[in-house]
């Protein structure tokens, strides 16, 4: 069963298909327009997009750390 599992788990990860970044919709939009100030929301909203799951984890890790830190020197 194990060695299903992983085999499993390697043949997912061994095919994949590419992915677009952006929706047939966005991208027109962002290819017709002249200012550029939609690609720039775009983006921004990209980089805060991907920013939040480091902050998550971050928080977490320092939680973790101040509940060990503490008990340790109380």
């Amino acid at each position: 069963m194990l060695k299903k599992v992983l085999f499993i788990i390697l043949l997912v990860l061994l095919v994949t298909l590419d992915a677009k970044a952006q929706c047939a919709m966005c991208r027109a939009v962002l290819e017709s327009e002249e200012g550029q100030t939609a690609a720039e929301g775009i983006n921004n909203g990209i980089i805060y997009l991907m920013a939040i799951p480091y902050i998550l984890i971050a928080g977490i890790g320092y939680a973790i750390y101040r509940k060990f830190y503490k008990t340790k020197s109380a």
